[in-house]
């Protein structure tokens, strides 16, 4: 029965009749008719309205659009009269109407059978049951309803309840197991395929919304969950085992675990799936993609079972081979210009992507043997197809398995680069793409070790007669080029340019564009030995940016401004000459003749000013007029951010840059496209402040209030956030360089960062982020120097660096318990893991931010560090390495910085420096050498005691086996260079000093660590300045000593580096020792430094 009277449902009929119409007037009327008649000044009753149309309709269409037309009205935005705050409309309606409208919903929902009406009933019950769950209210009528309609005997009425289920699992979280057990159960074994897969769907929905404890009550429903598979396979029926695996795949990524007694089954079931060709390709890469999601999840259970690792390579690689069907010459790949094809849906891309997953997740150790055992045959098959899979299967696993195939290069580039004069065209492709992923997943090693097999090889490959292999042989050499020094690129700069400059000349408009790019990589890398061909490039490259273009030629415009400044960075002002300011005028040109917003040039050319900025250094700030405003207006933009309607999702998805977030059944759609033009303007903004110094002070106030600081607070974009922090060190730097540091407007300046940052350590989300935060803090500590920092400051810095920590704490004690929840062997999944990375850069920052608080007011923060004193210690206690590295590190800066005070803290001190110079982890008795170290020179006699005890400890550290392996060698050398501050600092303290002192000349050379170095030598040279024995008895060692450090640059230019170099002098005169045969022992090129430096 009606609650409302016809003449209501005549006039709401009527609107939703328009809101369909083809006729946008009528459409545009009718929406506002809806909005300003009964959205806003009666929600009730159009809410009631339509869930009675849902079920009184005659029309099947009217009751579908009716649930969709509530969902939308339910959920709309308005303010609740009570609390003040904007909640969706049906909640604030008062609770008797609430009541009566939600019996409607339930009377309609249990008597439509027509399967779209009936749908969109159950979306609209499920969003009402959303609200009520986001309140923390049980809507028990629904309960009811639904596990009485689970239990029906109409298949449709057992279908929606799961449909329910699914949508809105929370609403059963918090009904008893044996009940829910009991529910899913009889779904799962239902005679009915349609409730079998709504019951699987709602299953994955509801268990992803329980904790991991609750989740392994309900691992005992495995075996019933998966024998709903079978029957879907062997009827053949694509889309519903879609469906099935997709529930699975969600299953898998929340609990690998449950599976674990069925695993090797269901492997077998999911290639049975993948070689079924007669299954749609999207239901085949389904099947793989849930394999490779417990490579995601749980990688140790898949190295363990016997048969996943080959299966799942085997399948790999026969997806792989399912390319360019119906063009086996590849005649129409070959003639395409359209290179952004989207293939993400085909079958040798799924191949590929998850080939990568598999060697980033099982690591060579697992994955290498099985897929070489196909890949030289593969090579060698009479197959295009074939070859074109292993050359792409190279590239998928090279990143991976990265540690194995450095020491295997060599074999690999046997096989890759054959296939770069291979007969077809897409062989040739591949193998370009293979040199190109293998010289960024193994640069250097490639580039200093294969330069002679890879250039040789591929260089000729940009002749070859299909532009598409030209243009990607040329992008491989950018990612070949941009991580070779220019010492390695050189011999081949001739032929490497004249094969580009030919591909300039090519018909093919992407050709051109590549071509550009590379020689912009090339030039980059060259740097000043790309001169010789700046005469040749430069002309032409001017001639296309002063030529008139057509829409369709932008791109190629765009890239030619990227390859001139680039090639202008490369050679320099002095190199171009006047052709510096032309450019400069020739970029304002362009920019003043940019007039639509899509053209890419626009982006483009804000590189190219920050470019320029670095060729001209001080010469650019005339121009800065021509860039800030439009900087600045990018740097300042807002997020958008709109709520986006069903209909607009689809539309979304399929543009780029926009993201879609779910939020209380809800999506907002975010443009990032916008935040990311943001970042890159304060990224560029950062470079004209650091290039230009005090010159680019009078941008920075207006900058730094209406951009930087606010930034810091930019919460829907991490990376303007980071950006913002650099920028605002970057600013106050700039600004001081003007002012000079006793400025009242720099004391006000930095008054207002203070504020901000100390803001930004309590409401930072992101630990990465965070981090940035710290950073941002130190450098501009550091910028501003001693007593930058009032009482106040340092009290609110320590209150929320105290919060920071405890999270912190907290943070490590869940992965803790998370980490004994694992099975013996399991790995932390990849969130945990870069959790961890993210954790330590922020223990190591926050580490900096200590250092420069103590640096510049030394023993005046003690008062205020005390709080996190107990913490500290705390972690010098710790399992964990990076805590008590933190610790020890924080105990240096008070030793170093407070000098004597520090005494006071020797109980908590001395211990973990101890401790940590016996460490087996190399960063924390670096650290504790260090701070033994300053304890000599900074920490007065107090510590005389402690030094006593210590100097048996830092020879022991020296004398470690692989003391001198790179992972060791800084250790070490602090090690040494302690001893030294003991002996100059502290000889009172040292039992038999001379015997220690000519021991300590064995613990020589510091030719790694640039800060210890010093040190060392200088101690050095004040034994040789006094004669001592230790020296002049090992005159020849001392001396070798020396010119090793000056050969590798731990002795920079200096006042320190020219006394010792004259008391190396003074120990070859006293002593007569040969000096020329320890050079001759020398290469040539560190001879003919030494010799410079003792001219």
């Amino acid at each position: 029965m009606s609650v409302l009277p016809p003449e209501v449902h005549s006039a709401l009929n009527a609107i939703l009749v328009g809101l369909q119409s083809p006729d946008n007037v009528i459409r545009s009327q009718a929406e506002t008719r809806l909005a300003d008649d009964w959205q806003t000044p009666r929600p009730e009753i159009l809410l009631m309205g339509l869930a009675e149309q849902m079920m009184g309709s005659d029309d099947v269409g009217t009751r579908a659009f009716a649930a969709v037309m509530f969902r939308r009205a339910a959920t709309k935005a308005r303010k609740d009269p009570q609390s003040d705050q904007s909640k969706d409309t049906f909640w604030v309606l008062p609770d008797p109407q609430k009541v009566a409208i939600r019996e409607k919903l339930l009377e309609a929902l249990g008597t439509d059978n027509t399967p779209n009406v009936r749908n969109k009933v159950a979306d609209a019950v499920a969003e009402i049951a959303r609200q009520y769950t986001d309140e923390g209210i049980t809507w028990q009528e629904l309960l009811q309803a639904l596990f009485n309609a689970s239990q029906s005997a109409e298949v449709t009425q057992r279908e929606i309840a799961f449909r329910i289920f699914a949508s809105t699992p929370r609403i059963i979280e918090t009904q008893h197991e044996t009940v829910v057990q009991e529910a899913f159960t009889k779904g799962f074994k239902d005679p009915e395929t349609s409730v079998r897969l709504a019951a699987l769907q709602a299953f994955a929905s509801f268990f992803g919304s329980l904790g991991r404890k609750a989740q392994t009550k309900y691992y005992n429903l495995v075996a019933d969950i998966l024998n709903v598979l079978p029957p879907l396979k062997e009827a053949g029926d694509s889309e519903e085992l879609t469906k099935a695996l997709t529930a699975l795949i969600e299953l898998a990524e929340s609990a690998p675990k449950m599976f674990k007694g069925y695993f090797n089954s269901l492997v077998s079931f999911s290639v049975t799936v993948i070689q079924d060709k007669e299954l749609s390709d999207i239901c085949r890469q389904n099947a793989l993609e849930l394999m490779a999601t417990f490579a995601d999840s749980n990688p140790s259970m898949c190295r363990t079972d016997p048969s996943y690792t080959n299966e799942m390579v085997t399948q790999c690689l026969s997806l792989m081979t399912d390319v360019g069907i119906d063009d086996d010459d590849a005649s129409e790949w070959a003639s395409t210009e359209d290179l952004e094809v989207d293939e993400s849906d085909a079958n040798h891309v799924a191949g590929e992507q998850t080939l990568d997953r598999l060697a980033n997740r099982l690591g060579g150790k697992t994955l290498l043997t099985p897929t070489f055992n196909w890949l030289p045959r593969m090579m060698t098959s009479s197959s295009w197809r074939d070859r074109h899979a292993a050359l792409m299967a190279i590239s998928a696993i090279s990143e991976g398995c990265k540690e194995l195939m450095l020491g295997e290069l060599d074999k690999v580039l046997d096989l890759v680069t054959p296939a770069l004069r291979d007969p077809h065209p897409r062989v040739r492709w591949a193998g370009c793409n293979a040199l190109g992923q293998m010289s960024t997943d193994f640069a250097g090693a490639m580039q200093e070790n294969y330069h002679q097999v890879v250039l040789p090889n591929i260089i000729p490959v940009l002749d070859s007669p299909e532009p598409r292999v030209q243009a990607h042989a040329a992008a491989a050499l950018v990612n070949f080029c941009e991580e070779a020094e220019k010492t390695i690129l050189e011999p081949y700069l001739d032929s490497l340019l004249e094969n580009l400059l030919h591909l300039l000349r090519s018909p093919k408009r992407f050709v051109q564009e590549q071509a550009l790019s590379t020689i912009a990589t090339v030039a980059d890398s060259a740097e000043e030995a790309f001169g010789k061909y700046y005469d040749t490039l430069m002309p032409l490259l001017f001639n296309v940016l002063n030529e008139e273009q057509a829409k369709e030629y932008r791109l190629l415009r765009a890239k030619a401004l990227e390859c001139t400044t680039l090639i202008a960075l490369a050679v320099g002002k002095e190199r171009m000459g006047n052709d510096a300011v032309a450019l400069v005028q020739l970029l304002g040109t362009i920019q003043q003749n940019i007039v639509d917003d899509d053209d890419p040039q626009a982006s483009y050319l804000l590189h190219c000013w920050g470019r320029m900025c670095r060729v001209l250094e001080q010469d650019f700030v005339p121009y800065l007029p021509a860039v800030i405003p439009r900087l600045t207006e990018m740097a300042s933009a807002k997020a958008d951010i709109q709520l986006v309607d069903e209909e607009k999702i689809a539309q979304l998805q399929e543009e780029d840059g926009w993201e879609l977030v779910p939020l209380k059944g809800k999506m907002l759609g975010i443009k990032t496209s916008t935040l990311d033009d943001k970042h890159t303007a304060i990224e560029l903004i950062i470079v004209y402040s650091q290039v230009l110094e005090a010159s680019f002070s009078p941008y920075v106030i207006d900058i730094m209030d209406k951009i930087a600081l606010p930034g810091l607070a930019f919460y829907f974009h991490d990376p303007v956030r980071v950006a913002s922090a650099h920028c605002v060190s970057a600013l106050l730097s700039s600004f001081k360089k003007a002012h000079g540091g006793e400025s009242t407007d720099l004391g006000l300046l930095w008054g207002r960062v203070l504020e901000k940052l100390l803001e930004s350590f309590g409401q930072e989300p992101a630990m990465d982020t965070l981090a940035g935060m710290y950073e941002c803090f130190y450098e501009c500590a550091q910028c501003m120097g001693k007593n930058c920092l009032t009482g106040d400051h340092m009290q609110k810095f320590v209150h929320a660096t105290n919060g920071v920590l405890n999270e912190y704490i907290g943070r490590v004690e869940a992965r803790t318990l998370e980490a004994r929840e694992r099975d013996d062997g399991d790995e932390p999944d990849e969130d945990t893991q870069f959790a961890i990375e993210d954790d330590q850069t922020l223990l190591s920052e926050m580490n900096k931010a200590f250092h420069a608080i103590f640096k510049n007011m030394s023993s005046a923060f003690l008062p205020h560090w005390d709080p996190l004193l107990n913490t500290t210690v705390l972690f010098a206690q710790s399992d964990d390495p990076t805590q008590r590295q933190w610790a020890i590190c924080v105990f240096d800066d008070i030793i170093e910085f407070c000098g004597p005070q520090s005494a006071n803290y020797q109980q908590q001190i001395m211990e973990p420096l101890v401790l940590g110079i016996r460490d087996d982890f190399s960063n924390n008795r670096q650290a504790a050498a260090y701070g033994i170290g300053v304890a000599a020179s900074k920490g007065g006699p107090a510590w005389h005691p402690f030094l006593t005890q210590s100097l048996p400890l830092l020879f022991q550290c020296i004398q470690r086996p692989n003391a001198r392996d790179e992972d060791d060698v800084y250790a070490t050398e602090n090690a040494c260079a302690a001893i030294a501050k003991i002996l100059h600092f502290a000889p009172s303290t040292v039992q038999n000093l001379q015997d220690v002192t000519t021991a300590w000349i064995d613990t020589l050379p510091i030719i790694h660590d640039e800060e210890a170095a010093p040190y060392g030598y200088s101690f050095l040279a004040q034994l040789i300045e006094q004669q001592n024995p230790a020296v002049i008895s090992q005159a020849a060692k001392c001396f070798t000593y020396i010119t090793q450090a000056l050969v590798e640059q731990t002795l920079t230019e200096g006042a320190t580096t020219e006394r010792i170099i004259a008391m190396a002098k003074q120990l070859i005169a006293t002593t007569g020792a040969d000096a020329a045969g320890i050079l001759a022992s020398l290469p040539p090129d560190a001879q003919e430094l030494v010799r410079q430096r003792f001219a």
